[in-house]
């Protein structure tokens, strides 16, 4: 699974210069397009997080916004974008008295609106699009992951005719009884935890399902001491079920760089 990475502006503007409509849409230079559709019937608040402890380069995006019902937002991508991240928000309340991660029902993070560039991973459950651009062997990485549980469907799609990665369906009605939710105000669930952030073994810092402790490597943590873990896949087998799932061959899916990618991001595909 990626950790997420860092991004750099093509010329030097920030959130509070600018409107977030004026940030949304202000053009690159080099680099790839990406789009973020909203299928959904509902509002969700797309976030974006990049890990600067890799890299530098950032998207010329916003780190949060709110997408109406069949909205979408194109935003420049540095070609060296590395272990970037974005992902949906759910039933947001926004205010200055609580602007943190509680903010959302699921998916928030530190800062409210827009994600803090430093901690603003957000909260699990949380199905994730991940990407490290012009990786190693000049290719382009990305999945979607479930690792943090799963929120919302989604689907990657590219202009390069490549793999696409995606997990499609609506998880939470079905989620198993001990990962689902939360739930919204009528009773619905927004949400499929994880086997680890339900701590279903009760000790998360050494755990099968979580990969951590004695069970840290491939080889000490296999798909099949996770719990759940064939729910998931073989609901989204195109997806990150666990840590570990590169084995599965349907997990970690790449693109030569120099075919330079554009790539759609699809909630509710």
């Amino acid at each position: 699974m990626f950790t997420v990475k860092g991004l750099h502006r093509a010329f030097k503007l920030t959130a509070a210069a600018l409107p977030l409509e004026v940030l949304l849409f202000l053009p690159g230079g080099l680099g790839r397009t990406f789009t973020v559709i909203n299928s959904c019937s509902f509002t969700i608040w797309p976030a974006v997080y990049t890990d600067l402890s890799v890299g530098t380069a950032v998207p010329d995006v916003a780190t949060g916004w709110e997408a109406p019902p069949g909205s979408s937002v194109t935003f420049s991508v540095p070609d060296n974008w590395k272990s970037g991240r974005i992902w949906g928000r759910r039933d947001c309340i926004f205010n200055t008295t609580d602007p943190g991660p509680n903010s959302c029902l699921d998916g928030g993070c530190n800062g409210g609106l827009h994600c803090d560039p430093h901690t603003g991973t957000g909260v699990p459950p949380a199905t994730v699009a991940e990407w490290t651009l012009d990786g190693d062997s000049s290719r382009d990485f990305y999945d979607v992951s479930l690792v943090d549980g799963y929120n919302l469907p989604m689907s990657i799609m590219n202009s390069a005719g490549c793999s696409v990665a995606d997990c499609p369906v609506d998880l939470g009605p079905s989620c198993p009884a001990a990962l689902k939710g939360p739930f919204d105000s009528n009773g619905y669930p927004v949400g499929c935890k994880s086997s680890c952030a339900a701590d279903l073994d009760g000790n998360p810092q050494d755990s099968p399902n979580c990969c951590s402790g004695s069970y840290s490597t491939p080889a000490t943590c296999p798909s099949s001491g996770v719990e759940y873990y064939s729910y998931f896949k073989s609901n989204c087998p195109n997806s990150y079920a666990y840590a570990y799932d590169e084995s599965s061959n349907t997990a970690l899916w790449s693109c030569s760089s120099s075919l330079n990618a554009d790539y759609t991001l699809a909630f509710c595909p």
